[in-house]
């Protein structure tokens, strides 16, 4: 299913992406680097969009869903970063990833037919992923738990409205066109949050070209998402998107040599089976 596979895009964007995020978060403040990150993927895209970008059926409709996906995506960064800033990883990772639950849901909601061996093998992907995060070593918490649930609940709703009114935006208008006013929008209220922020407001030079990195990163995967607003079973394309936190452990595994358990490769086990299973 070609929904699924653009997700699969999206999570290993976002899986390298996230692995990048370690080095940086090591020497500079968050909000300048998220700030940086989602400036740099927009001025990446621009130039592709203006001159591939089918403009012309962009109505306002199209316009005002791509800038509602805007809005969203920057509740979902901010949601995200101050979700991992509390912790513990094992806590808010899991209810983070929980969001295919909310975009299959929505698709139930308006008609899409899910059947029980469907939701099985969503289930089984949503719990491989937070079987991964459960068991993983890092366990330290910088503030109240239960603000770090608040702030994952959050960033899961963020991603989720993110997905669902971006993929409404192409069915009304044009991906490229819808992905750019979206990262516009992120990029200006994202800003107006950086300026009230104390502290730096530009990331360290030598984090840019990786930043830059990053940036792109994150608009391929953002873009894949919003592709596949127009094909077969887009919610489908969420499910597989969230699975970029079980890539980020098995590429830190792989290229880092971070230790993985046992119960973690069930979960990886677990979630691919539960992909396969939807591909089918």
């Amino acid at each position: 299913m070609l929904a699924l596979g653009l997700g699969m895009i999206a999570a290993l964007c976002w899986a390298v992406h996230d692995i990048c995020v370690r080095f940086v978060s090591q020497s500079g403040a968050i909000y300048p680097a998220l700030v940086a990150v989602v400036l740099a993927g927009t001025i990446a895209m621009l130039p592709l969009t203006l001159w591939l970008g089918h403009w012309d059926t962009m109505t306002r409709t199209a316009y005002g869903l791509s800038a509602l996906s805007g809005v969203f995506f920057t509740v979902a960064s901010v949601g995200l970063y101050n979700a991992f800033g509390i912790g513990p990883v094992r806590l808010v990772a899991p209810i983070i990833g929980s969001f295919p639950v909310l975009s299959v849901g929505w698709a139930a909601w308006n008609g899409q037919a899910i059947a029980g061996d469907q939701w099985a093998a969503i289930a089984l992907v949503v719990g491989g992923v937070g079987l991964v995060s459960v068991l993983c070593d890092e366990d330290e918490s910088n503030g109240s738990q239960l603000k770090a649930i608040i702030w994952g609940l959050v960033a899961a709703f963020g991603f989720f409205a993110t997905f669902a009114s971006g993929q409404a935006a192409t069915l009304v208008g044009d991906e490229l066109p819808v992905t750019l006013v979206s990262r516009l929008t992120a990029v200006v209220l994202l800003a107006m949050i950086l300026l009230r922020q104390a502290g730096p407001k530009i990331p360290a030079r030598h984090n840019w070209p990786l930043l830059g990195v990053m940036g792109v990163l994150d608009a391929i995967a953002l873009s894949m998402i919003m592709s596949a607003g127009t094909l077969d079973r887009p919610e489908f394309a969420a499910v597989a998107a969230s699975t970029f936190g079980a890539l980020t452990i098995i590429l830190a595994w792989t290229f880092l040599k971070e230790r993985m358990t046992g119960g973690q490769w069930i979960g990886v086990a677990l979630t691919f089976t539960g992909i396969g299973y939807l591909a089918i």
